[in-house]
């Protein structure tokens, strides 16, 4: 099994965004930051901090990034039903509908 940063991210983030475990992980991350027992100890001048900083600068990430998507859904399901009543209501046969997609490179 080969270890990496990136297959742990995935890991973290996927655990994060899972409604089930979310609170769970939310909680074990604040304990662990809080634990005086880390990867590396406190006590040693940098390389303590790096891991604390490391998993908190994660926790805000992950949890702001669900707080703005969750702000994006409702805004988009209000926006949306607007939108269709605006559109049932001035209903053309010549009007045609645009789809603007965002391309992104997959590796």
């Amino acid at each position: 099994m080969k270890f990496s940063v990136q297959s742990l991210y995935t890991w973290y983030r996927d655990l994060i965004r899972n409604p089930k475990y979310r609170w769970w992980v939310i909680l074990g991350t604040l304990l662990y930051f809080v634990s005086p027992f880390d990867i590396a100890p406190d006590f040693l001048p940098i390389v303590g901090q790096i891991d604390d900083v490391f998993l908190l600068t994660l926790l805000v990430t992950e949890v702001s990034g669900l707080v703005i998507e969750g702000f994006k859904a409702r805004r988009g399901n209000i926006d949306a039903n607007v939108e269709v009543q605006a559109t049932d209501t001035t209903k053309d046969s010549t009007s045609s509908t645009t789809v603007d997609v965002d391309a992104v490179s997959v590796k």
